[in-house]
């Protein structure tokens, strides 16, 4: 279900008043009593889009597939920048997927989280990105004569610094980049980056120097973009001739076969339960040659766990 709530009112008290009790209803399984004041909020206060994302989530846990649709789409009506995340929602449920989780989202829903982050994936999901980027870029290395060091190095989706971290002592120069501000301000506490952005990644690539990045990472931030080639395009731009972009993405859930559940329904990703987007392997060659990179490594990871079991991915390395 959700994994942000919007703190904002309606505008009227009386609406207000109503959603909460909507929202109580909700967390005590009182379904219809929910709905019915769900439906009274919204007939004092129609494009309260927190109310019909509310709606959506009622109809889902009532397995009304066509009302929870059609409530999250009203989401999208109210609020264009959709904060909430009905989009993705959306495309869980079978409609097409966004092209990428909202910007307004991805800030909001990790500004939520920026005082627990380090903790939450490290100690209970057991997350270990940035070390296997690591490791995998130590094995890359032994087949260049310069060894390890990367020179310049930009970090997209840098968060709390977590892959920062793992890559400070092979960089001469560290950027990173991240949509979230609290995250941004996390990192820069940690005193690792030379630079860091609040931006999107395209725009950040875009405003780098043309081919002159050794190597890109990007540790768990592709699972919140559906489409990748505008991103590859950016960071073949952004890297010298023969530079490396280093990234982990996730696979559909519950295998590591190239020809994941998307391209059966021919898409070439899915959004899942988690509201993270998985990539067919066949997708993410297509787009890599597309782009004019060159696939240098390929592996089946598990970066994080869910619910105790190991979350399946790829980790891949392509080169310019």
């Amino acid at each position: 279900m959700a994994l942000l709530k919007a703190q904002r009112s309606s505008g009227d008290y009386l609406a207000d008043r109503r959603f909460a009790y909507a929202q109580a209803a909700a967390a005590d399984n009182d379904l219809d009593a929910a709905r019915d004041l769900v439906l009274q909020t919204l007939e004092l206060a129609e494009t309260f889009a927190p109310a019909w994302f509310l709606l959506g989530e009622i109809y889902e846990r009532c397995d009304d597939r066509a009302h929870a649709i059609e409530a999250y789409t009203r989401v999208l009506a109210c609020d264009p920048s959709d904060e909430l995340g009905a989009a993705l929602h959306l495309g869980r449920l079978g409609v097409p997927p966004p092209a990428a989780a909202s910007p307004r989202f991805v800030a909001s829903l990790f500004d939520h989280y920026a005082d627990t982050f380090d903790t939450h994936l490290t100690q209970q999901l057991n997350y270990r990105g940035p070390l296997l980027l690591r490791r995998a870029w130590e094995r890359l290395s032994k087949e260049r004569s310069g060894g390890s060091m990367a020179g310049r190095v930009l970090d997209l989706g840098c968060g709390t610094g977590l892959a920062g971290l793992a890559f400070r002592d092979f960089a001469l120069s560290l950027a990173g980049v991240d949509l979230s501000p609290r995250m941004v301000e996390a990192a820069r506490e940690k005193g690792i980056y030379d630079r860091l952005a609040v931006a999107a990644l395209e725009d950040f690539l875009a405003a780098e120097p043309e081919a002159q990045a050794d190597l890109i990472i990007a540790a768990d931030v592709f699972v919140y973009i559906g489409d990748l080639a505008p991103v590859f395009r950016a960071a073949r731009r952004a890297l010298k001739t023969g530079g490396t972009l280093l990234f982990t993405v996730q696979a559909a859930q519950g295998s590591f076969q190239a020809d994941i559940q998307a391209v059966s329904q021919g898409a070439p990703y899915e959004i899942g339960s988690d509201l993270r987007f998985s990539h067919a392997e066949s997708y993410l060659r297509e787009v890599i040659a597309a782009t004019g990179l060159t696939l240098a490594l390929k592996e089946d990871v598990a970066t994080r766990e869910d619910a105790g079991r190991p979350m399946p991915g790829y980790l891949m390395a392509v080169r310019a």
